[in-house]
């Protein structure tokens, strides 16, 4: 029977090579409240003044509550949305965080390069069977091993808000076959037999997860009366490893007109993070 055990904890003033030991073997890293949560707190502020009047705080709880109808990736309120979250120059430059780098950098081991295509996730109630089935990051993004995704709780995520799973020791078996699936992406990989067991935990704001790009990784649904679970996630790679030209452009740009970077940038009040992957020595 299918079982849960929770995530493996890590802390960051390991020995470097400790953590990469550990994400060889497991596939994936977990960092508790590694991102400060006032960070967290501002960034989620700024998300959800585009989300109004569709999601607002909570203030008593502080947690994000569906306050309209419910909606998932490529319904009409999330395409009149999402492009304004991804025009908020403070949700690109989250990930451009000096002690963010830093965890990348110590990870692969080497300089990083942060792909441009940065991830905003709006999990609703009322929208079973639109979660994120398990998937692997090397096809959707193609890539190869040393891609590593690394995903931000912006608030406090317990199980029925539908959390992060990770396949532990998954990216060891390759690229597998998919098959069509409803939910974000319409694309699930195969799951052998003997892989029961997935490591999944309540997660608190700030909370860090780094998974290597053949790790297979899912969304448990939202099973809350109100909450719509947020969270933010980009790729990462060694510096100078290919990446593939489709990464280049705003998530979900090739779908939504609005989506394109220089519409993004209109209100930008800096340019260091306008067009930074521009000299980037190998895109393919």
């Amino acid at each position: 029977m299918p079982s849960d055990q929770g995530l493996i904890v890590s802390d960051a003033n390991e020995a470097p090579d400790i953590l990469r030991s550990r994400f060889q073997e497991w596939g994936y890293l977990y960092f508790k409240q590694y991102t400060a949560a006032t960070k967290c707190a501002a960034l989620l502020k700024d998300i959800l003044s585009c989300l109004s009047p569709h999601v607002r705080l909570d203030e008593s709880q502080q947690l994000p509550v569906l306050t309209g109808e419910a909606f998932v990736e490529t319904d009409a309120i999330w395409d009149e949305v999402y492009p304004k979250i991804q025009s908020l120059e403070s949700f690109h430059a989250f990930f451009h965080d000096a002690d963010l780098l830093q965890l990348m950098r110590t990870v692969s081991n080497s300089e990083v390069f942060v792909y441009p295509m940065k991830m905003a996730r709006i999990s609703t109630p009322k929208k079973v069977g639109y979660e994120t089935p398990p998937h692997q990051d090397a096809r959707s993004h193609v890539a190869p091993s040393t891609m590593a995704g690394i995903w931000v709780a912006l608030h406090d995520v317990s199980s029925e808000m539908g959390r992060l799973k990770i396949l532990p020791a998954s990216h060891k078996r390759g690229m597998r076959e998919v098959m069509t699936s409803p939910g974000v992406g319409n694309v699930q990989c195969e799951i052998y037999p003997d892989e029961i067991t997935w490591h999944v935990s309540d997660v608190a704001q700030g909370d860090v997860i780094i998974f290597n790009a053949f790790t297979v990784h899912a969304a448990q649904p939202n099973i809350s009366d109100s909450v719509v679970r947020m969270s933010v996630d980009t790729r990462f790679c060694d510096y100078g490893a290919p990446v593939f030209s489709s990464n280049l452009e705003p998530h979900h740009g090739w779908r939504i007109d609005q989506l394109s970077w220089p519409k993004i940038y209109t209100n930008w009040q800096k340019t260091d993070l306008q067009y930074y992957w521009a000299d980037y020595p190998n895109f393919t």
